[in-house]
């Protein structure tokens, strides 16, 4: 025959069981939320204002207007608008190394790890030097 036993369990128990559970859940929150890596929460936030900002380059005698179209988080396209028959003659590596960089900065690149082709290095250096000032205004 089985024996069955009563357990008595007073509301007092049941009350500071509770809090004792409330509080070390609590704990548990606080010290995973203080030791959490800071740059989570920087995804979240809006790197620049979005737009499309401008930049002048000047090559020679000649200048070229730089376009940046950004949204809130990364560069959508980068474009020359004025690029005359002059500007492509004189300095032939224009168009390729800005697509090379359009390409890389559309592939979600930053600037600083942008790889600079060893074919139009300069040229390169020149449209990311002109893509940093036009993005000094991006910055929200």
């Amino acid at each position: 025959m089985s024996k069955t036993r009563i357990v008595v369990i007073q509301m007092k128990e049941i009350v500071y069981t509770a809090i004792f559970v409330g509080l070390g859940i609590l704990l548990i929150l606080l010290l995973v939320l203080m030791f959490l890596p800071k740059g989570r929460h920087k995804t979240s936030q809006a790197q620049y204002v979005p737009g499309v900002y401008t930049h002048q380059i000047t090559l020679g005698e000649s200048s070229l207007n730089l376009e940046v179209v950004v949204d809130e988080n990364h560069i959508n396209n980068v474009s020359i608008t004025n690029l005359s028959d002059s500007i492509t003659t004189m300095n032939p590596l224009v168009e390729p190394a800005l697509e090379d960089l359009t390409k890389q900065l559309k592939n979600n690149t930053s600037l600083e790890e942008i790889v600079i082709s060893k074919d139009c290095k300069y040229t390169e250096m020149l449209l990311i030097q002109g893509v940093e000032e036009a993005l000094e205004n991006a910055v929200s």
